[in-house]
Parts: structure tokens; C-alpha cells; sequence
């Protein structure tokens, strides 16, 4: 089981900002910037594109509204988006509130938020969702 699947099914912390039947959003828990979001599809598949069409799809509709709602409350040009997979073997996609590339450079140091700060930006995604 993976980390990601812990965090959907509640049994370690973290901040969702939205979940249906097969997909969950929550705060990346050491987020290039303030706002970055992961979104996960709740079946583990370790490769992006192992990932059955009909949930690919799926997945960028879920996604859309949540990508509008971190771009209405965090600061940025737009909202960035990412296909790493390299950290945890479940597929995932990362929404990162971007004013540059630069932004979206994994290499960078993480930021390091305060469970006060976690919850601050949750509420506001959701509010704006």
C-alpha cells in the first residue's frame, strides 16, 4: 500500500481539497510552492500511463476545476502541470501555481509549511471550488 492510498483511505494526515469515487486532490506535503496539489486516482498504478484510458480521461476532468479554484486563491500567472512519478509507485499528477517554468523544477528545495499554513491554503482551494 502506498503512502498516497494511506492519505485517501485517512489512516496518516493530510490536507484533501477534493475526492470522488475514483479520484482524491490533497496538498503535496513538501510542495515546491504554496498551492502545489496532487491529484491521484484512488486504484494504485505505479506508471502514469499504465493507466486505463477511460481514467485518463476521466482524471483531467476531475482535475480542471480544482487547477481553476488553486488558480483563483494562490498567487500565479497560471497553474502548472506535472507528471513525475518517480517518488511513490502510484501514479499521480502534480498542480503547481506557477509564474515561471523555474516554478516547477523538482531539483529546488521544498518548502517546509506549518499545519496552520496546510489548512490556510485547503480552505481556500475548497472555498473556491
Amino acid at each position: 500500500m502506498t503512502i498516497f492510498t494511506k492519505i485517501i483511505n485517512g489512516e496518516i494526515p493530510g490536507y484533501k481539497i477534493a475526492e470522488n469515487e475514483h479520484f482524491c486532490a490533497f496538498l503535496d506535503a513538501f510542495p515546491l510552492v504554496k498551492g502545489h496539489t496532487l491529484v491521484v486516482p484512488k486504484t494504485e498504478t505505479d506508471k502514469f500511463f499504465d493507466v486505463s484510458d477511460e481514467l485518463l480521461k476521466e482524471w483531467l476532468v476531475f482535475a480542471k476545476p480544482i487547477a481553476h479554484a488553486i488558480e483563483q486563491v494562490m498567487p500565479c500567472n497560471r497553474v502548472g502541470v506535472s507528471v513525475v512519478g518517480l517518488e511513490v509507485p502510484h501514479a499521480h499528477m502534480h498542480l503547481i501555481p506557477i509564474h515561471s517554468a523555474d516554478d516547477m523544477n523538482f531539483s529546488r528545495s521544498k518548502l517546509k509549511l506549518s499545519v496552520e499554513e496546510f489548512k490556510e491554503i485547503q480552505a481556500k482551494i475548497q472555498a473556491a471550488l
